[in-house]
């Protein structure tokens, strides 16, 4: 039953109202997954892999992993701290995970000498971990879910995983296998589909299918920048890895700002409910 406002409260002026019970959900700190999100993954995953590569020859090693988790570990302290989705944070974090990811796998073979077949089998059982822990602890792995600081942990915690995977598996196939930074990227295309239509004619679990294509933008995005940048003596086209990484930047920066102003990828909140008009009962 519903309060009634007596005749009494009304004239002393003491109009008493229940307590509202806050019915708004916790701000999504993700964004909606459009066809935007997919652009921007894949071009995030090309940038950092060429920003990573450039770093790391013309800088120390040692110094730009550094630089790079000092960028990383400031993108995650601003990103929790906001309350709610907003697109430049997100994108940025992604970006500094991209370049740090990449850092991270590309180390563990030039500096450690860990074969990439190795190294893809390592960060696949760290990715593994870090998705059983997950589920175990929250009983979803869903994207949509993401709107508690432990899951926010979780998701990047992924989403490392998911980089430094995809960046060793890339660079199996390019080099390990011998298939070229071109023909890597055209096969891990082709595969970037492979979930999707699993999804909409196998039904394919949609948080699989989704989690199966994120793993896959990041070797896809990077044997294209690697292609573009490295020079034709190895199959590449040349550009070099500073101008690719540039002019990578220009569209997903462009990207970005269009959904930060269009918002078109912001998960609209619950509403609240509307407080009973004084001197009505409501059963």
């Amino acid at each position: 039953m519903g309060s009634t406002v007596t005749s009494g409260d009304v004239t002393a002026g003491r109009v008493r109202r229940e307590p509202l019970v806050a019915a708004r959900q916790a701000a999504s700190k993700v964004p909606q997954i459009t066809v935007f999100f997919w652009i921007i993954k894949i071009l995030t995953t090309a940038q950092g892999e060429a920003t990573s590569d450039w770093a790391v020859y013309r800088i120390d090693p040692v110094l730009a992993v550094g630089i790079a988790g000092l960028a990383l570990v400031a993108g995650l302290a601003l990103q929790f701290r906001t309350r709610k989705y907003v697109a430049w944070i997100y994108w940025l974090t992604v970006d500094l995970v991209a370049i740090f990811g990449t850092m991270a796998a590309d180390g563990m073979h030039i500096k450690l000498g860990i074969p990439y077949a190795v190294s893809s089998a390592f960060f696949a059982v760290v990715l593994a971990v870090v998705l059983v822990s997950w589920y175990a602890t929250e009983k979803t792995l869903s994207i949509h879910s993401i709107r508690t600081r432990r899951r926010e942990a979780f998701y990047w915690a992924t989403v490392l995983s998911t980089f430094a995977l995809g960046t060793a598996l890339g660079d199996m196939t390019a080099t390990t296998l011998h298939l070229g930074y071109l023909t890597s990227g055209i096969m891990f295309t082709l595969i970037f589909a492979v979930p999707g239509l699993a999804h909409r004619w196998l039904r394919l679990n949609a948080i699989a299918a989704f989690w199966f294509a994120y793993i896959v933008t990041r070797p896809l995005g990077a044997s294209y920048a690697d292609w573009m940048g490295v020079s034709r003596s190895v199959g590449g086209l040349g550009f070099g890895r500073g101008n690719v990484a540039i002019a990578l930047t220009i569209p997903i920066i462009a990207f970005v700002a269009y959904l930060a102003i269009s918002r078109r990828d912001v998960e609209e909140e619950a509403a609240a409910p509307q407080p009973a008009r004084p001197g009505r009962h409501r059963s």
